[in-house]
């Protein structure tokens, strides 16, 4: 009885070490990845994520299968929920929620159920900067005109980008966006503007230039700010929401919720998933954003890029974290509904 005690106990460990030695591309080889992104289909998540799916595969050693899935919200909360505490722990899931993330788990806002800095951040293939414009037939023109005027703008999800930075400009500047609610995407949102059912929306700018670039040159919207930390070398001659900001007090709170568009379209894999399978995704995103075939679909596409390795998205992830708890209080005030 003994030895066949010892004898399980030195095959357990022998499988355990021949596991534990197990390289990447054997681990990959013949699995699927799978990308959940907490987005609809349409929007420039959805169309980045689709990209990288196509091309990432052939970059990870064993060549996985790579799928993708989409799963939307709660701005994202539920797909990000759903990979930090239920998906596996082992590099074959990577998932793109929402830039504003780790201020929202700062912030502690409802439905936030997962800690941005236990994930492991794989990459980032561009800033996400967001703008809000109005039709050219709404009153409300600029954003000193949505002071005086109360602008309908088509929303998305009450944890989204495209409904938090409107009512953000609501309790800081003061202006008067009203938010019509249940549009699914960007896509919808876009076209409820069209329809004439509202007079604007909020997205990222990648979503318009990709769905509606000729909006961007034949006068038919007009852009009324953009949330970034600086001007986007596209749009040179729109204000960012910082610079319409009319105290210190006002700028320092604006600063640190538009410093999430920096974290921008940022991709995770799950916490606790082994070291060299994180760094294994992480050189795969790398090598994807310079593959040529990835960059000549973002050419085509009408897409930009400004990629930064994990690492990098890692550190900006915990810059929240040092937020002060005077400025906490504040930038709370502004970004909390209602």
């Amino acid at each position: 009885m003994k030895k066949t005690i010892v004898i399980a106990a030195l095959a357990s460990g022998a499988f355990t070490t021949a596991a534990f030695a197990q390289s990447p591309a054997d681990f990959y080889r013949g699995k699927t990845v799978e990308i959940i992104i907490g987005f609809g289909t349409g929007g420039s998540n959805d169309t980045y994520s689709r990209m990288l799916s196509t091309h990432i595969g052939k970059h990870i050693p064993g060549s996985p299968t790579v799928v993708l899935r989409n799963m939307p919200g709660a701005g994202s909360f539920i797909a990000v929920n759903q990979i930090y505490a239920a998906s596996p722990k082992d590099g074959t899931v990577i998932g793109l929620g929402s830039p504003t993330l780790a201020l929202d788990e700062k912030l502690g806002t409802s439905g936030v159920r997962f800690k941005t800095a236990e994930l492991n951040w794989v990459g980032r293939i561009g800033p996400l900067v967001n703008i809000v414009f109005t039709s050219n037939k709404a009153k409300a023109q600029t954003l000193v005109d949505a002071r005086i005027h109360e602008t309908t703008l088509s929303g998305t999800g009450a944890g989204s980008t495209a409904s938090i930075y409107p009512l953000v400009l609501n309790k800081v500047l003061g202006t008067k966006f009203n938010l019509v609610m249940g549009y699914k995407t960007s896509s919808e949102g876009m076209l409820a503007v069209e329809r004439g059912e509202v007079e604007g929306h909020s997205t990222a700018y990648e979503a318009v230039r990709a769905a509606k670039p000729a909006w961007l040159t034949d006068g038919t919207i007009t852009i009324l700010s953009q949330f970034g930390l600086k001007r986007l070398p596209e749009l040179p001659n729109v204000p960012t929401a910082i610079e319409s900001a009319r105290s210190d007090e006002e700028r320092q709170i604006l600063t640190a919720i538009m410093s999430a568009s920096e974290i921008g379209t940022s991709y995770f894999t799950t916490p606790n998933t082994p070291a060299d399978r994180v760094t294994t995704l992480r050189r795969a995103f790398d090598a994807t954003m310079k593959d040529t075939s990835f960059t000549g679909d973002l050419t085509r596409m009408r897409m930009s890029s400004g990629p930064l390795p994990g690492e990098e998205v890692q550190k900006m992830v915990m810059e929240f974290t040092k937020m002060s708890p005077e400025l906490l209080e504040k930038v709370r005030a502004a970004y909390t509904s209602n």
